[in-house]
Parts: structure tokens; sequence; C-alpha cells
């Protein structure tokens, strides 16, 4: 596949996926995103710092062979004002593995959040946090050796899925004046208003992915955490 402005470095291999598992070679190409604002900075540093510890790892045997890719304001320049370029996509979906540093989502781009969708085009759903106690790091906590959880948290879904319609705009105006008619809402008159969608498909699939984590990692146990007293046709349905 030919790129307008991506270029894949010579001498590594594209990671694959084959049977539901990927297949690293000892050469992988990696796309990386800079990103806006520090993220030129982070992303500079995260760079020498995983080369460092990929050459410390495996002595030189195994390299990354990093590939720029574009989103944000660095694309907007290179692509016409376009910050969300189909070929970045392509390449993210080629490439297997992406990493990017933080996005600004432009005023009247068309869009309202770069990061969400980039998750809904690539069908991001799950967030996953490891949360664990490193020796030797200052904690409020009595016994903060004891903290090892992993978080799931829903990505496309629920608030995350960025309906959102910004107080005093048209839009907004059309959905509250709606949503008072004729659903019998209350809220204060210069709210801001936003959607929170939460499917059994949705959830079914995080609560899967979490489970089987759960078991290949040989975890103790799985907790659902959910607001379901309160939001009962979303989160406790």
């Amino acid at each position: 596949m030919s790129y307008q402005h991506i270029r894949l470095p010579e001498g590594g291999e594209k990671i694959t996926v084959s049977e539901g598992r990927i297949n690293v070679p000892d050469q992988p190409i990696v796309g990386y995103v800079e990103g806006d604002g520090i993220g030129p900075d982070i992303t500079r540093a995260m760079l020498r710092v995983l080369d460092g510890a990929v050459d410390k790892a495996y002595g030189g045997k195994r390299k990354i062979h990093w590939c720029e890719l574009y989103l944000g304001e660095k694309a907007g320049s290179l692509y016409q004002g376009n910050y969300f370029p189909e070929e970045t996509l392509d390449a993210i979906k080629q490439l297997v593995v992406a990493i990017k540093g933080p996005l600004t989502t432009p005023v009247g781009g068309g869009f309202r959040s770069l990061n969400v969708s980039l998750r809904q085009e690539l069908d991001l759903y799950a967030c996953v946090r490891p949360v664990r106690y490193y020796t030797g790091v200052p904690s409020p906590l009595r016994e903060p050796e004891k903290v090892d959880i992993v978080i799931f948290r829903e990505n496309t879904e629920d608030v995350y899925a960025g309906i959102e319609y910004e107080s005093g705009t048209e839009d907004n105006i059309r959905l509250a004046r709606f949503l008072r008619k004729e659903m019998g809402a209350s809220f204060f008159e210069d709210a801001g208003l936003g959607i929170k969608p939460i499917s059994p498909f949705g959830s079914k699939r995080l609560i899967r992915k979490a489970i089987q984590y759960a078991i290949d990692h040989q975890r103790e146990s799985v907790t659902l955490v959910h607001k379901g007293n309160i939001m009962k046709f979303t989160e406790g349905a």
C-alpha cells in the first residue's frame, strides 16, 4: 500500500494478527503520532526510552522501527486542513500497533474529538489501566503494597461516545426543548447536554474481555462497578 505522506521504514517487518493472536517479529514496525501541545516533547522522550529498554532487554538482537503517522495539527498542515486523514487510519490498521501522543480538537473541525473519533473508527472499546504499587514510591495508604488491580473502562459508549451539545447552540436549544416539553425533564437553562448510550452488546463484550483477562492472568476476582441504583436504564439495565 502506498501513502501520500507516511513513509514506512526500511528493514522492519509488520506486526501481524492470526487466529486472534499478535505475532511480533524481531524487527517490528510500530507507528507513532507525536500529538499536539507537549506531544512532540514527550513523544521524542518516549521513543528514546523504549529504544533504550529494548536494547537493554535484548542486547541489540531486537529493534523497533518507528513509523511516524499524522493526526491533529501536524496532519492539518500536511493534508490541507484535514486533521484526521484516512491514510493514517489505514496505516494504523496495517501496522496493528501504534502509540499516540495527546491530541487537541480544532474548533469547527467537523468532529467533537479526535480521540473519540479514533476510538470509534478503530473500535477501541476497552481502556485497560493496570494500577499497582511500586516499592519506594511515597503513598498516603497504610498498606500500599496491597494495591494491584486492573481497570477495564468502556471507551466508546457512555459519555465517552462524545455525543454532546454546547450550551446556547441551536442543537442544544432544540434538544433541551424536546427534553423539557416531550419528556418532562428538568435542568438549568444554560446547561450543556450530553447523551449517555449504553447497550447490552457494548457492556457484555467489555465484561467478557475483563473476565478473559482475569482467567489468562490468574487474577482472583472480577468486580463490576456501576451506578445502577441511580442510572437504572443505562448502568443498571
